[in-house]
């Protein structure tokens, strides 16, 4: 068998060995070879022999000359495969700053270093909008950036475009943390109160029964792509398996339930429910007003005229009564938080809770939407009041 280790000789007088190894076939199913060039023969013969050994071992990575950028585009294509066009739209604008600072840095030559670095500088200096140019970005901002980016790594190392993904230890530093958890104001959701003196407030308002929604744990999104045919009125229970959520802010999406855990069926509590019925009537009314001019599209959340509303207009409007009410602005999606906190401390079972707000895990709805405020933790304060107040003898 011939040699397939050659000897050349370069122009310059140079002799160097070269020999062609197979290295399988890409995703594409075309043949890689690779060309190995070194100054021995033995040489030559070891790195042969690395790529064989790692060929065989399932370990090999072949050389590739795509760049961060081109892979994050392709790892987005991937991803349409298993969420919503939202979302991919959300990623895609986690990784605008990726793109901007790192996509031309090719995918193999990618370093822990400079994900590092990327990172700080982010922290420091990455707002491009929403306050001044150049200034500090939210710590929690970038951490979903980095969890986007960590995920495309990841799927990169699967792929064996890369043998280890340069951003699976980083993290942004503690400094940084403590910086952002001192500097940044955070509006606070509203307080028990606060929800009870809006509710008291907007009575008479003609979106009366959808704000009752809106405070009883759902989703804006979820009250918006709410149907009357999924609402009994007799028996006074609500099915959640649809929602129209806004792409850009311009673009209506109208899809079903953001997870399996999201279709559920909710029994209405006794003001939303009279609410609903009265809402009901009074749609009733203005569709025999309007004459031929109604749009009767079924949906609960609608204008004088039939015509459904949107997640922007529902905001729109929740603010509206704020500034007539005098109240502080939050946004409503905060105020399911302030529910969903309400239920927590009053003893509802985490099952439940989580069941309530569409979740799967129950874990997950206490950590990111239970925020235990000091007026919650009175009877704790009445407790330890009995504990000091009460016979040393019986305190243990």
């Amino acid at each position: 068998m011939a040699d397939p280790i050659k000897k050349i000789t370069l122009r310059n007088g140079t002799v160097r060995y070269r020999t062609v190894v197979d290295a399988g076939r890409d995703e594409n199913g075309k043949r890689v070879q690779i060309t190995i060039t070194r100054d021995t023969k033995t040489e030559v013969k070891d790195e042969r022999n690395r790529i064989l050994h790692q060929r065989k071992a399932g370990t090999y990575i072949a050389p590739s000359t795509i760049t961060l950028g081109e892979w994050l585009d392709q790892w987005l294509e991937y991803k349409r495969r298993d969420v919503e066009e939202t979302t991919i739209r959300a990623y895609r604008l986690a990784l605008v700053h990726v793109h901007d600072r790192l996509g031309h840095v090719r995918l193999q030559e990618l370093t822990e270093d400079q994900v590092r670095d990327f990172i700080d500088e982010l922290v420091a200096r990455g707002r491009r909008k929403g306050g001044k140019s150049g200034t500090r970005l939210a710590v929690s901002t970038v951490e979903g950036i980095l969890t986007r980016l960590r995920e495309a790594l990841s799927r990169a190392v699967v792929r064996k475009l890369i043998a280890v993904s340069p951003a699976k230890h980083v993290r942004v530093s503690l400094v940084d943390k403590k910086t952002d958890k001192r500097e940044r104001v955070r509006p606070k959701p509203w307080t028990v109160e606060e929800v009870q003196a809006f509710i008291k407030g907007i009575e008479e308002d003609r979106l009366y029964a959808p704000m009752l929604l809106s405070l009883m744990g759902l989703r804006p999104a979820e009250v918006c792509g709410q149907r009357w045919a999924d609402i009994d009125l007799q028996l006074g229970t609500l099915e959640m398996t649809n929602t129209r959520t806004m792409i850009g802010n311009f673009k209506v999406l109208e899809k079903d339930a953001k997870t399996t855990a999201g279709e559920r069926s909710l029994p209405l509590p006794q003001w939303p429910w009279d609410a609903l019925k009265r809402f009901r009537a009074q749609q009733a009314r203005e569709k025999l007003a309007a004459g031929e001019a109604y749009t009767d599209s079924g949906y609960v959340l609608v204008d004088e005229l039939g015509v459904e509303m949107n997640t922007r207009q529902l905001r729109e409007h929740a603010y509206r009564l704020m500034e007539e009410l005098g109240m502080r602005r939050v946004r409503l999606y905060d105020a399911r938080h302030s529910c969903l906190t309400y239920l927590a401390v009053t003893g509802v079972p985490d099952v439940v809770l989580a069941a309530w707000a569409g979740h799967t895990n129950a874990s997950f709805t206490k950590r990111k939407y239970v925020h235990v405020a000091p007026e919650d933790m009175r009877a704790a304060a009445a407790a330890w009041d009995a504990f000091h107040g009460g016979d040393p003898k019986t305190a243990t």
